[in-house]
């Protein structure tokens, strides 16, 4: 790796371990804070903060990547997504533990190709295809209740929605690529944000106190914020392939932080589990890699 590459690949992967964050402090922050109320801050704290960044840039964006009237519906499919995922995610950890759910949210690789491939006609080549398979059978593996349970854990098939649903808000956003990045963050966060709070205070949630909502806050800035901020930076100089690659580790940090933070019991299926998503990984990479070159 040349020395030019450096800094975005320790960005890319600053992107990556800033996420992974997201899982096991969520575990903690939602003792404080009910489900739906830590969605909305969390996007909250990452449309804020990542507004004030755009605000305080220099450079200016050309007219050309300014959302306009076209761009409506993915806008609106984005912000709705981005509403119920990060529920459904914060509804799943209250009861699954936080290693669990740093691996399924994988699952989201699978539900972003899988949509491309039946909304938009992308194309899905064999080693993917495998990709797919391993990732499918290691999130299986993980709703088990146990190894002697035939039935899936609630809270993990929560967490595998929520990753269902970012599939899905992943090819809304593609549609967005051309457009300027901060400006996307910034409506997707402060608007979802917003949406989230709504749904919470319908369904009976309270404001959380100053306490718990600025640690909250400031994770939603760190965890989703600033990882999307430099995973944008890392693609400038990287591409989309590579930095996509150094990305996936995100799972994985976070499975370990989770252990790490919380110690919580693994389940007898969570090694072959773990097996089976880090080869499904590989696999993901080495075909994201190669079709970067052959382009």
């Amino acid at each position: 790796m040349n020395k030019h590459n450096l800094l975005p690949a320790f960005l890319a992967v600053l992107a990556a371990v800033f996420y992974a964050l997201s899982i096991p402090f969520s575990r903690i922050l939602l003792q404080s804070v009910q489900p739906a109320m830590m969605a909305s801050m969390l996007y909250l704290g990452a449309g804020i903060g990542v507004g004030l960044l755009y605000f305080m840039r220099k450079k200016r964006e050309p007219v050309s990547e300014k959302l306009d009237r076209k761009d409506l519906p993915y806008v609106l499919g984005m912000v709705a997504l981005d509403i119920l995922a990060p529920i459904l995610l914060m509804l799943g950890l209250k009861s699954t533990p936080s290693a669990t759910a740093s691996l399924l949210n994988n699952f989201e690789i699978v539900a972003t190709s899988l949509i491309a491939l039946l909304l938009f006609k992308e194309l899905i080549s064999r080693r993917l295809w495998l990709a797919i398979l391993l990732i499918t059978l290691s999130s299986l593996l993980l709703s088990f209740e146990g190894a002697g349970a035939l039935r899936f854990s609630p809270g993990a098939l929560l967490v595998l929605l929520a990753a269902a649903c970012w599939g899905l808000e992943n090819n809304c956003t593609r549609r967005l690529s051309d457009k300027n990045t901060y400006q996307i963050v910034t409506i997707k966060g402060i608007f979802s944000g917003l949406g989230a709070m709504l749904v919470a205070l319908m369904s009976g949630e309270h404001l959380p106190s100053l306490t718990s909502a600025l640690p909250t806050l400031l994770l939603g800035f760190v965890a989703f914020g600033l990882s999307i901020f430099f995973y944008i930076r890392a693609q400038k100089d990287l591409g989309a392939a590579k930095t996509s690659a150094y990305y996936a580790i995100a799972p994985f940090v976070g499975a370990l932080l989770s252990y790490a933070v919380l110690r919580e019991p693994l389940s007898s299926l969570y090694l072959p589990a773990l097996l089976l998503m880090l080869l499904g990984t590989w696999l993901l990479i080495k075909d994201t890699l190669s079709l970067n070159q052959a382009q």
